[in-house]
């Protein structure tokens, strides 16, 4: 369920939620993103800029590696915010890939409000001078792996999906972070890498030796789309216009998801989280188009029925300029129970302590997915 524009014209002609004050939110606060040179990174800066001129609030954006480094200072309490993917997102409540190491599991996620829109596709970036015309041409090319980072791992391997290939058909790569996948596009060291079409580290390797390609997807493929998203469920067709190599022309076919989208954890602060999620669309005028891809936080781009649930904070907020409905808040219901389920699941496995723990878990968790009437993904 995303807004549409006649119920925001009459939030906003309603007026907003009291203007932002400097002391709803701290002096000083703190994020953790994507790398530097990531469109995440840029958007956050962007965004802090815009705090820091409005309210008077200093953004510190520490850059995580991967989906575990962004996440695991919001697991521990130590930062409230992560602008982060669907790894640390969704694929942490789920407690899959690396997430399902028995260091981590389950997580009790929440999502304040997320860059869904603004032209940006996310996609697998392709060295301009293979002559790569269509994904399947990746058969035996170098493609990065990016350790730690099972959302970008997973979307190369749904891209692979798409075309009729695994990472058996591709040599591939591995990477200790983002950035260094795409420093490696740029000099020569793998073929392929994963970023949103408006990542900084894309526009440079689209100026660079090499150049870059983003081979399209075809909206009208449906057993491709099919196979992708058998793979990644959260990924959708979607025409780019923003982007290296994009820019300026009539797009691109590829696919996307929300991203970054801007997190905590249940047991979070609420007042914090409203807070937090109040600056975020009423500062919105104050960061559009500071950064590419940015005009995806704008309200009217908001689905409160994703795949993971908003925090109670947020909720607060979105109620009070009237855009949460009730089936916005049966849907959160549900992905909170979830959740739940999950963890109960995941406790009673660490209480049995099995031998084969990835084995044990893949079948505990299906289980108690399938047992709550929840949909079975991974």
């Amino acid at each position: 369920m995303t807004i549409s524009r006649a119920l925001l014209a009459v939030t906003i002609g309603a007026g907003l939620a009291a203007p932002l004050a400097a002391q709803e939110l701290p002096g000083q606060l703190t994020w953790t993103a994507y790398g530097t040179g990531s469109a995440g990174y840029n958007q956050a800066v962007a965004i802090g800029a815009a705090l820091k001129a409005t309210a008077g609030v200093n953004l510190r954006v520490l850059p995580g590696k991967n989906d575990i480094s962004r996440t695991e200072p919001i697991r521990q309490g130590k930062v409230p915010f992560s602008a982060n993917g669907v790894g640390g997102s969704y694929m942490s409540q789920e407690a899959v890939f690396d997430f399902g190491a028995k260091n981590w599991g389950p997580q009790p996620v929440r999502v304040l409000i997320a860059n869904a829109g603004g032209g940006t596709g996310l996609s697998v970036g392709v060295a301009g001078d293979l002559g790569v015309a269509d994904y399947s041409d990746l058969k035996g090319k170098r493609v990065a792996y990016v350790k730690g980072s099972p959302a970008l791992n997973v979307n190369v391997q749904a891209y692979l999906a798409y075309a009729g290939l695994t990472w058996d058909d591709v040599t591939v790569v591995e990477f200790g972070g983002f950035g260094d996948s795409w420093k490696a596009l740029t000099n020569g060291q793998v073929d392929a890498a994963f970023a949103s079409t408006n990542s900084g580290s894309a526009y440079e390797a689209a100026s660079g030796p090499r150049g870059l390609t983003w081979p399209p997807i075809d909206p009208a493929n449906a057993e491709g789309l099919a196979r992708m998203q058998d793979i990644a469920p959260f990924f959708s067709p979607f025409k780019a216009t923003v982007g290296a190599t994009i820019d300026g022309t009539d797009g691109i076919h590829t696919a996307t998801y929300a991203y970054p989208v801007l997190m905590g954890m249940g047991d979070g602060d609420p007042d914090l989280a409203y807070a937090m999620t109040k600056a975020m669309v009423e500062l919105f005028p104050q960061y559009k188009d500071k950064a590419p891809g940015i005009n995806g936080w704008a309200i009217e781009n908001q689905n409160f029925t994703w795949v993971a649930p908003y925090h109670v904070g947020a909720i607060r907020y979105y109620t009070e300029i009237g855009v949460w409905t009730a089936e916005a808040q049966a849907h959160n219901d549900n992905l909170i129970k979830r959740q739940a389920a999950l963890k109960a699941a995941w406790d009673d496995l660490m209480a049995a302590n099995p031998e084969d723990w990835e084995a044990s878990w893949a079948a505990k968790r299906h289980e108690a997915l399938k047992a709550g009437g929840f949909t079975v993904t991974f």
